[in-house]
């Protein structure tokens, strides 16, 4: 099978030859499963357990391709009326009354399968689709024909007698049949592609994907895709990692400094991240990585650099009100503005996948330049994954088609609260991400503080050193270091040294108020007597 394929998305057949004439869905990323479309005058098996969407998938590919000028054939056999059909399909937003009978005609064919067998069916099925011109035939309810059938051979015959009149016609035929995990179908072997829908429970919810298991003329994208029906129709959602395996474009080689617009944090970073790079802000809950996202977002839009929030948490006036209780409250006039989009996702159940295309297809729409992007929770698409082990794969691509769009994206992620190491929730991320700063707290006589270090600044060189920072109304505040303390990162700290026994050696937190005065001379005790000059010096000897 060629992976080759022309400017036009169609592909040759051979070398030295036209390619192949496509027929083309409109279903939403179908098109570009099958590179282009449907192969035209090929015969394609469309099979899936009841409510898989056949029937849905059918129609939609139908009712577009009479939008486009062709003619459409749709002839059922024991499955549901055709009012009935029509009247489920009118609710979607590609079902069209004005083009039926004249470019799209349901036909019933029980009747003639049932008087005459598999040879009175193919004779109406001829008739009709000469008659009224068709250029896409589709059967709806194949297992009643197989049912007719005297033995798996006379039902092959069928069908190449099928394809060769639809050939002949040019026209492109999709068979429908109910399938069960296990069967075997006979046609699977005669058509030109199958299209297997599948629908089943993961926990509490329901999974629907379509795998192409088999496209003769041309390549396709293997694997399994999710699948959502709504009143759009079908939607097919790639997976990102095979969506995106070779970006087309390349990053920008002009890259300049991407500050937080925090002081000692941009003197550490050396004057920010660079533009292009992904960092990931990892931290435990309430450390204050969503404040860092917004006030790198702040400082763009500052600059006149837009910004786009991608969140899965807090709803845009919960996280306008916050950050105008931490010193950002001109976050809400460039919001209005435009300059900064904030994208919430809603807590439903969400397909990871789609969630992408919705952030990638917004970034592309925007077409601006020096974008920066902070998705706030890695979590959120982490809950989406019905695959676990995808992540991995899909962070990478995802983050590697961010950066061919010239996109600085920041990424937040929870640690546990407390713990005695730092465990990175994704490990593989470490080696995706040019950038890794940690948020976290830790004990010391009673009290939290916040610290913050880079740990890691690819490309670039910058100042590993903890740093305590606070957040007040006055905003983030970051410290030079935090020397008062060692074996910060176990979440544990101690006193360094002989600093045991001083309380008034340890560093206050960040902003608070040092108190002043001299300290009192030590009680003389009662009948205590000088000691004589160079007594001391006698002792040592």
């Amino acid at each position: 099978m060629s992976n080759t394929e022309d400017a036009d998305g169609s592909t040759p057949s051979s070398e030295g030859k036209s390619p192949a004439k496509r027929l083309v869905t409109n279903v939403p990323r179908l098109d570009f499963i099958t590179k282009g479309g449907l192969i035209q005058g090929s015969s394609y098996a469309i099979i899936g357990p009841p409510g898989s969407g056949k029937t849905v998938l059918a129609n939609q590919i139908a009712f577009q391709h009479v939008k486009n000028g062709g003619k459409a054939l749709y002839v059922t056999l024991l499955s549901e009326s055709h009012g009935r059909m029509l009247e489920n399909l009118s609710q979607m937003t590609f079902f069209d009354a004005d083009v039926i009978p004249d470019r799209l005609q349901y036909l019933s064919g029980y009747r003639d399968l049932e008087r005459d067998g598999l040879k009175g069916l193919l004779e109406l099925l001829r008739k009709n689709a000469q008659a009224h011109g068709t250029t896409l035939l589709i059967i709806d309810g194949m297992d009643a024909a197989k049912e007719f059938a005297r033995s798996d051979l006379s039902f092959k015959r069928f069908l190449q007698d099928l394809q060769t009149f639809s050939s002949i016609l040019g026209c492109t035929t999709l068979l429908l049949a109910p399938h069960h995990e296990g069967e075997i179908h006979p046609e699977n072997t005669a058509v030109d592609g199958i299209f297997e829908l599948s629908l089943w429970l993961h926990g509490p919810r329901a999974v629907r994907e379509l795998i192409a298991i088999k496209f003769r003329g041309g390549p396709s994208l293997l694997g399994r895709h999710e699948v959502e029906i709504s009143n759009q129709g079908m939607v097919i959602h790639p997976r990102t990692e095979v969506q995106f395996a070779h970006p087309a474009a390349e990053g920008r080689e002009d890259r300049i400094r991407m500050p937080f617009g925090i002081p000692r944090l941009d003197d550490a970073l050396r004057g920010g991240v660079l533009s292009g790079s992904t960092t990931l802000l990892l931290g435990a809950p309430g450390t204050g990585k969503t404040l860092l996202g917004l006030h790198f977002l702040l400082e763009g839009a500052r600059a006149g650099q837009p910004g786009v929030y991608f969140g899965f948490f807090e709803t845009p006036p919960r996280l306008i009100e916050k950050a105008e209780g931490t010193g950002m409250g001109d976050l809400k006039k460039y919001v209005d503005e435009g300059l900064i989009e904030i994208q919430w996702q809603p807590p439903l159940e969400h397909n990871l996948d789609s969630l992408a295309e919705k952030l990638l297809e917004r970034i592309e729409e925007r077409k601006v330049d020096r974008l920066r992007l902070f998705i706030d929770g890695v979590s959120g698409f982490r809950s989406a994954a019905v695959y676990p082990d995808r992540m991995g794969r899909f962070f990478s691509a995802l983050t590697h088609q961010l950066r061919m769009m010239d996109v600085t994206t920041l990424y937040s992620d929870e640690t546990p609260l407390f713990s005695p190491g730092v465990d990175m929730p994704q490990p593989e991320a470490a080696s995706t991400v040019e950038n890794v700063i940690l948020v976290r707290y830790v004990e010391l006589r009673s009290q939290l503080y916040r610290l913050l270090s880079i740990m890691k600044m690819r490309e670039s060189a910058y100042d590993s050193g903890i740093r305590e920072f606070s957040i007040s109304e006055q905003g983030i505040q970051v410290a030079g270091t935090f020397e008062s303390a060692e074996s910060i990162l176990t979440g544990h700290a101690r006193l360094s040294g002989g600093e045991s026994s001083r309380p008034d050696r340890v560093k206050a937190p960040l902003g608070a108020k040092k108190k002043q005065g001299r300290k009192a001379p030590a009680k003389k005790k009662p009948g205590s007597k000088k000691a004589p000059a160079g007594a001391s010096r006698r002792r040592r000897s």
